[in-house]
């Protein structure tokens, strides 16, 4: 049942005032969303001016082998936060031989301000089976400036084709 129509008011003359009217709503309903999607963007409210770099940053754990197949390893270290541009990277200079580490792989990372330590974890790929890799990390911000730490040189061998090396603790 719809509401009761005034007798004294032509019946085009009433549809077009209720016309009217939803135009006027949806009008209303586009422009507040519209509104809310320009000045509540969740991306814009989170972003924070960097934070004062660490005076000094250090590995605290690793860098250790996670896992790796013949053909791609990864590697696992853990420093304290190094604070700065939240964008970072963690890095992995590599090679055959220990003096002439000339691979270079990176990990981007977004640092959480609310933990005192940060973990990277770093893919070298295109490497070949059964071989020794040496290599070293550290870490940078976003724009390249270093954290100031890094490893000793240390290495692993790859595995034969087929088989896998996996670190990394698993659930029980």
């Amino acid at each position: 049942m719809g509401a009761a129509r005034d007798p004294h008011t032509p019946l085009k003359e009433q549809q077009s005032g209720v016309c009217s009217m939803n135009r006027l709503l949806l009008q209303l309903a586009i422009t507040a969303l519209a509104g809310s999607l320009l000045f509540s963007n969740p991306i814009v409210a989170q972003i924070l001016p960097p934070q004062k770099r660490a005076a000094h940053v250090e590995i605290t754990k690793g860098p250790e082998l996670e896992s790796a197949v013949s053909y791609m390893a990864i590697v696992r270290w853990t420093t304290t936060n190094p604070r700065g541009d939240d964008e970072h990277y963690g890095v992995v200079h590599y090679g055959t031989d220990p003096e002439d580490l000339s691979q270079t792989a990176k990990g981007h990372i977004r640092l959480n301000r609310a933990h005192p330590e940060t973990i990277f974890r770093v893919r070298m790929v295109d490497l070949k089976p059964q071989t020794t890799y040496y290599y070293k990390v550290s870490s940078m911000e976003a724009d390249g400036e270093s954290d100031g730490v890094e490893s000793p040189v240390i290495h692993f061998t790859t595995p034969a084709l087929g088989e896998v090396i996996n670190n990394y603790p698993q659930p029980k």
